[in-house]
């Protein structure tokens, strides 16, 4: 029984750590001033009648701080994938010379990076949920091996550890919202 609660516990560690790598990646989709390819991570285009990954069917660069790059591999996308990048309303004008494009990232007001602050703590609130869901799943879970025989100490010191280990992924995804908001609010 003690070892259905290890593999309780290491299912529930792993799948905290998949909520908190999934922050970082929807972290890195926010824009902090700088142009970043990320940025354009969960772009589609129009391939041939099916939607695809922009990564797929073009290199997107960083040419410096303001300015993104998408080099399509196949010219007659140009088209398609500026259509996308004006579908994603993300705030900028794709401008092209027939086989490049250029994104130059505006400069942020004071309000748009309030907003890209309340964004960010949306999806570190979208975390935070998981966590406790994934928590009260564990505990039902425990529950469910007392009924079955576990000692009631064994099933509360294994919550206490659940606890524990929810309290320590929530306080990081707390740090990685202060790094991301520190990030978005300097000048």
């Amino acid at each position: 029984m003690s070892a259905d609660l290890g593999n309780l516990l290491s299912e529930t560690e792993a799948a905290m750590n998949k909520a908190i790598a999934h922050l970082e990646n929807e972290l890195t989709k926010i824009r902090a001033g700088k142009a970043s390819p990320n940025m354009l991570d969960g772009l589609m285009v129009e391939y041939y009648g099916s939607p695809t990954p922009i990564g797929q069917v073009a290199n997107v660069s960083a040419m410096d701080s303001r300015t993104l790059t998408i080099q399509p591999w196949e010219k007659n996308m140009v088209g398609p994938i500026e259509k996308a990048i004006l579908q994603a309303n993300i705030g900028v004008t794709p401008q092209n010379d027939g086989s490049v494009i250029r994104i130059t990232m505006p400069p942020l007001t004071e309000e748009r990076r309030r907003g890209l602050v309340k964004q960010a703590n949306v999806e570190g609130e979208h975390s935070k949920v998981t966590i406790r869901n994934l928590r009260r799943d564990a505990i039902e879970k425990i529950k469910k091996l007392q009924k079955e025989g576990l000692s009631e100490d064994a099933c509360k010191d294994a919550e206490i550890d659940i606890q524990e280990l929810t309290n320590k992924f929530i306080a990081l995804v707390d740090k990685h919202l202060v790094a991301k908001d520190k990030e978005i609010m300097a000048v």
